[in-house]
């Protein structure tokens, strides 16, 4: 349980209290989005096994979190069958999270192999070793929005539609469903796997390359202008815990009723919260409270092509999971602001901060009787 100068979280009934005392493996748990599930993890007393590559950027979330030393923290390559395998049969993880992904559109076209190398046969690698596993009993996927092919830009996107992509990412994204699909209706009979595809993710602690937050953050703490590629692109925007309170709340009903769960779920905000980057970027400073923004688009004629629009629909998680989206764009956007202002200021804790973004947002679910929340 965490402690922390903004009080003590409470996981009594969270997500019915399936994680307590559970070895649950965590692929690439230095990440953006690794970082945020690990730190929930531990607060609902799992214990958490990370496999991963090093933390991406300078500074990251795993490091300002200080998570190495709280977990077991393995430095591997998704891409190291042996190595992965057998991490698994010494820890012996009962649920297993897979996130490790090279995770951006733009990198995928600069190594394409690469891409291809570690969102497809990491995917392969991960289910085979638990194939041969004894511990494992559930697993939840997380791929991406962009597995779709897209055909009809205004089209809400069902699980049911067709995958692909034309880029290297969002190809690569598809195919590790197909592989994870063919993984579960060839070898899982008691064991259940499951996808999820979450929409547009933004939060604290995110400092990658070519994500609008990150860059937004860049040019305000460096009083230089915020370069905008698309600021038409419409995207599904929702705060961090938004798909991870899915992934745990879709980890707990497979680990309980796997034969009713193992399929792919999209986990995606409301409709409302399609949003284009020209209003996040507005939002952002205005809570920033200085800064300014260029339109680059002509620039980037030359630049690796973006789709202008990429929406979700979740009636299935809504009416199957009783999972939906807690926050408002405009509250996403705010407190995501507000941690950066806070890491930057450098006038609190950054652990106790996030620890607090997680109670808060687990108090506000409780209230709107959302049923991971204790309901």
């Amino acid at each position: 349980m965490l402690h922390g100068k903004f009080g003590k979280l409470s996981s009594k009934n969270l997500f019915k209290g399936i994680y307590e005392g559970k070895t649950v493996l965590v692929t690439g748990h230095t990440g953006f989005i690794g970082s945020w599930l690990t730190l929930w993890l531990q607060s609902l007393g799992a214990k958490v096994v990370g496999y991963s590559l090093e933390p991406p950027t300078k500074p990251s979330l795993f490091e300002t979190l200080g998570l190495e030393n709280e977990i077991t923290h393995i430095i591997g390559d998704i891409q190291d069958k042996q190595n992965l395998s057998d991490n698994i049969e010494k820890y012996k993880p009962e649920i297993v999270i897979h996130l490790a992904a090279q995770p951006l559109v733009r990198a995928s076209y600069e190594d394409p192999a690469e891409t291809f190398r570690t969102n497809i046969l990491g995917t392969v690698n991960i289910l085979d070793s638990i194939r041969k596993s004894d511990s494992v009993s559930a697993c939840v996927v997380m791929t991406s929005d962009k597995c779709y092919q897209n055909l009809d830009p205004n089209r809400f996107h069902k699980e049911t539609d067709p995958l692909g992509g034309s880029d290297p990412y969002s190809a690569s994204k598809g195919a590790a469903e197909i592989v994870t699909n063919s993984f579960r209706n060839s070898f899982f009979n008691e064991e259940s796997i499951a996808t999820v595809r979450a929409g547009n993710v933004i939060g604290g602690g995110d400092w990658a390359k070519d994500r609008i937050i990150p860059d937004c953050i860049r040019a305000l703490t460096t009083d230089k202008q915020i370069m905008v590629r698309n600021p038409s692109s419409i995207r599904p925007w929702q705060f961090v815990l938004e798909p991870i309170s899915g992934i745990l709340w879709l980890g707990s009903k497979l680990y309980t009723k796997p034969e009713k769960y193992s399929e792919a779920w999209n986990l995606g905000p409301n409709q409302v919260n399609n949003i284009t980057v020209e209003k996040v970027v507005q939002n952002t400073i205005k809570i920033w409270n200085e800064g300014d923004w260029v339109d680059i688009s002509k620039e980037s004629k030359d630049q690796p092509n973006e789709l202008s629009s990429l929406l979700l629909d979740s009636t299935k998680a809504l009416n199957s999971l009783e999972w939906k989206t807690i926050y408002s764009f405009e509250t996403a956007i705010n407190e995501t602001i507000s941690w950066y202002k806070s890491y930057y200021n450098n006038d609190t804790s950054m652990k106790d901060l996030s620890v607090y973004q997680i109670e808060q947002y687990s108090k506000t679910a409780d209230q709107m009787n959302i049923t991971w929340a204790g309901n």
